[in-house]
């Protein structure tokens, strides 16, 4: 007879067997504070296109995530927390579905607190690189981390602030004076509508233009190719065909930029460059719907359903956090106990 073992169960980090990465700093040489770090994965069975969600948003958080991340189906909450601490994992990242829309829970490790925002609307990285004419994705785009901008978080509301103090330490801390302006190529700007109150969420890659040349002599540049002179007069047509200024319209005063040292071949330092943005995706539109003290657990801090009653704000749930650490953990199970917050609001979300 086949021993049902409730213990622990690990989930699976699938290594590259070829040439094996740099190992990654745990320590922020400008803070002297451990580097952040994540887990991306889900809970519950998930469509097709939001599995291609959870993979974007690997990307997104690289390189201090788990990009071969592979969850197993009895897999629960309690055996990534175990794997978390030797790794110095800081932040799972937890994609979750219900019937009505599916949801993204950010949480601290290991004792929360837990953010849970509602999926209005969201677009695959695939989607967007579809929609443009010139998908921009550099083989190097990806081996430094995202900045981060937020705009319009300006409350001294709890749930704002703490939405605010969340995504600021979900990124490594930058130095403006020492950091190195070629490892500055992806920013990833969280706006929210205190009308709506919705976040915009976007992701984008960033490029430099130097103002004066022309789009010609900067790809001639930057490509190393010998360019088609066959139907030319004479070499000088090539450079004044093209004209000069950006690639795009006029350039903007307030989008350029004077550097302080050479990045590439085309931008050289106390020259003027042109900042471009360039949308790489995921876009998601999120709603903050609940804030638990816990990891996924615990007192509600905040829930954008509750009935305005006095006892619902400081109400704690009665399920304990070893409720989850003694569940089976299994697909199925995390199916049908995800909880929707507009049908029940006293209940989690696990």
């Amino acid at each position: 007879m086949r021993k049902n073992n409730k213990g622990f169960r690990r989930p699976v980090i699938i290594k590259n067997k070829g040439k094996q990465p740099e190992a990654q700093p745990s320590v922020d040489p400008i803070t002297g504070k451990k580097i952040p770090k994540s887990f991306v994965f889900c809970r519950g069975k998930l469509p097709v296109p939001l599995k291609q969600l959870q993979m974007d948003l690997r990307k997104l958080m690289l390189p201090y995530t788990a990009l071969s991340l592979k969850e197993k189906k009895r897999n629960n909450l309690r055996d990534f927390l175990n794997v978390a601490g030797p790794m110095g994992v800081t932040h799972f990242l937890i994609l979750s579905k219900t019937a009505s829309a599916p949801y993204l829970r950010v949480a601290t490790t290991p004792q929360g607190p837990t953010l849970t925002f509602k999926i209005h609307e969201y677009a695959l990285a695939a989607d967007i690189a579809r929609s443009q004419l010139h998908p921009r994705c550099p083989k190097d785009l990806f081996k430094n981390s995202a900045l981060i901008v937020l705009s319009g978080f300006v409350s001294s509301e709890l749930p704002l602030r703490l939405t605010t103090n969340m995504f600021q330490n979900i990124f490594p801390t930058i130095d403006v004076k020492t950091v190195k302006l070629s490892a500055c190529q992806r920013i990833v700007l969280l706006n929210y509508n205190k009308d709506t109150k919705l976040i915009d969420f976007r992701h984008y890659s960033i490029r430099l233009q130097p103002i004066g040349v022309s789009r010609r002599i900067r790809k001639l540049v930057q490509s190393h190719q010998v360019p088609d002179l066959r139907n030319l007069q004479d070499v000088s047509d090539f450079v004044t065909k093209a004209g000069y200024g950006s690639e795009s319209e006029a350039d903007d005063e307030a989008a350029t930029v004077t550097l302080s040292s050479n990045i590439g071949r085309v931008n050289r330092a106390s020259n003027k460059s042109a900042v471009r943005l360039q949308e790489i995706g995921p876009r998601m539109t999120l709603e903050l719907v609940r804030i638990e003290k816990g990891l996924c657990t615990g007192e509600v801090l905040f829930d954008a359903y509750a009935t305005g009653k006095a006892d619902d704000k400081g109400k704690t749930n009665d399920k304990t956090e070893n409720n989850d650490e003694d569940s089976e953990g299994s697909e199925d199970d995390d199916q049908d106990g995800e909880e929707d917050p507009e049908d029940n609001k006293d209940e989690e979300l696990d």
